[in-house]
């Protein structure tokens, strides 16, 4: 079907961070691929929004971790980071609110392990050793590990992966991993909170993500100027410098399918010819646009997996500054297990939740009105549940209240100028997410590596899949290694 070039042409479904990836390294090796996104931009869920007064809304992702992976991509297409946007270090990287007492996490990793010790006897020490290890993960984990297409186990019996199986700790929990560490629950939450991002509990993720810690209090927590959106516009420049076209507001409706391949795909009603599609849509939904003989999976299978949280999210606008508050925060006053319990025991939503917030204004002035802050609060949820108005507002107070015993301020809720809230059948709507989940699969072990939804179709030669459905995982470096690993996936497919 090829062109006499051998050009092939591929559509990538979907502009979030896989997608956008999968288009760029697609169109670097030479192919014609054209991206369709059902928004009126790219991004999935880090679009970014304005209001007329004024406020710059990041949708999603805010913690902008890994950065060396992040500028491997840039490298990739001989560009840099600093061509797009200016990073700036957080300092303190943020602080950890808990029931008596709060907690500064530093830029500087000399000073995180001095506030160790001040906590715990010898917990400077072990922090040290904590992080040695986790380094190494980091290094064979982010570099060697989740770079595989996971078909098969034997992707990862090369000597570095095989020698270093036992130091990787895949098979030991995170929990038990970080108590063998430290003793002092507010440490142990510290270490913690990081894989609640994996969506599980800390008992039933490995302990391999350790690598998350030296990721990010290591390598540092930074903030893109202008918001997380900076990263969404420069990866849309670099695919079309490699040549990729960008089709907005386009709805892929059904992938039509003849003999084992891929022909054509229908968008907006009509069928456009394709040698080779990249769903970075949600993978169950993209199943749903063939027919149910072809596809990898029926819905007990679905039914059947752990899926990471979805989230209730508040965009607000406040006039007037709020003290004492930085940038990113997390309000842990109460027992994370209670609230985790609440996801993916019980799922309901919790008594006692536990929240996030990010107020971006108080490092960029550019994303509120002068003396505003902008506020982003997410609380996690369990997928699938009952989200109405009223229960959203609900939490919402009950989170104000929080900030505001927190920071001394007073009346948030009457100083609020903008609101919108955002929450599972959100996510159902805008994203066509598996029950409205926020963070993909959750990184268990019955989940990782081979065990995750194949990229491949495996009745359908030419139809692939990338995203936080499938590997590596959730997350934004992960989902950007995602569109790399399934582009030379298809790189390697024949013309017919």
């Amino acid at each position: 079907m090829g062109s006499g070039n051998l050009r092939r042409k591929i559509a990538v479904i979907g502009s979030g961070f896989s997608g956008l990836s999968a288009a760029a390294y697609a169109a670097k090796s030479g192919d014609e691929v054209h991206v369709f996104e059902k928004h009126n931009q790219p991004g999935g869920r880090a679009r970014q929004f304005k209001t007329e007064n004024g406020y710059v809304f990041d949708m999603g992702p805010s913690w902008y971790w890994m950065p060396d992976i992040i500028e491997d991509f840039f490298r990739d297409f001989d560009m840099k980071v600093e061509d797009f946007f200016t990073l700036v270090s957080l300092d303190p990287q943020f602080e950890m609110v808990f029931s008596k007492e709060k907690m500064s996490v530093p830029r500087k990793n000399a000073e995180i392990r001095a506030l160790f010790e001040t906590i715990e006897n010898g917990a400077g020490d072990q922090y040290d050793k904590f992080m040695k290890s986790a380094k190494f993960k980091y290094e064979v984990g982010m570099k060697e590990f989740v770079t595989k297409p996971c078909y098969n186990w034997l992707e990862f019996a090369s000597l570095k992966i095989a020698g270093s199986a036992l130091k990787l700790d895949l098979f030991s929990n995170f929990r038990k991993y970080v108590s063998g560490y430290f003793s002092d629950p507010k440490l142990r939450s510290l270490m913690e909170f990081p894989v609640i991002f994996l969506g599980a509990s800390p008992q039933n993720i490995p302990a391999l993500y350790s690598l998350m810690n030296y990721g990010g209090y290591v390598l540092g927590t930074k903030y893109p100027m202008g918001g997380f959106y900076q990263l969404v516009l420069a990866m849309q420049k670099v695919a079309e410098k490699q040549g990729a076209v960008f089709h907005f507001n386009h709805d892929v409706e059904k992938i039509n399918t003849e003999n084992g391949k891929v022909v054509s795909v229908r968008i907006d009603g009509e069928d456009h010819k394709f040698d080779a599609v990249i769903a970075s849509s949600d993978y169950h939904h993209t199943e749903t646009l063939i027919p149910k003989s072809l596809r990898n999976y029926n819905n007990a299978y679905w039914k059947a997996k752990t899926f990471a949280p979805s989230c209730l999210i508040y965009y607000l606008g406040i006039k007037g500054k709020i003290p004492h508050l930085k940038h990113h925060t997390l309000f842990f006053e109460n027992e994370l297990d209670d609230h985790i319990d609440c996801i993916y025991k019980n799922k309901k939503w919790p008594s006692k939740p536990l929240f996030y917030l990010c107020c971006p204004s108080k490092t960029d002035p550019d994303v509120a009105p002068e003396d505003c802050e902008n506020l982003f609060l997410l609380l996690p949820l369990a997928p699938g549940i009952y989200d109405d108005e009223s229960t959203r507002e609900k939490y919402l107070k009950e989170m104000l209240e929080r900030v505001e015993k927190h920071t001394g301020a007073s009346h948030l809720i009457s100083r609020i100028e903008y609101k919108k809230s955002y929450c599972v059948s959100d996510f159902i709507s805008d994203y066509n997410a598996y029950e409205g989940n926020a963070y993909g699969l959750s990184n268990t072990l019955s989940q990782t590596a081979v065990l995750k939804p194949k990229i491949r179709n495996k009745k359908i030669g030419n139809l692939f899949y990338t995203g936080q459905l499938t590997v590596p995982g959730p997350g934004v470096p992960p989902s950007v290694i995602s569109g790399k690993i399934v582009a030379a996936e298809v790189n390697k497919l024949k013309l017919k």
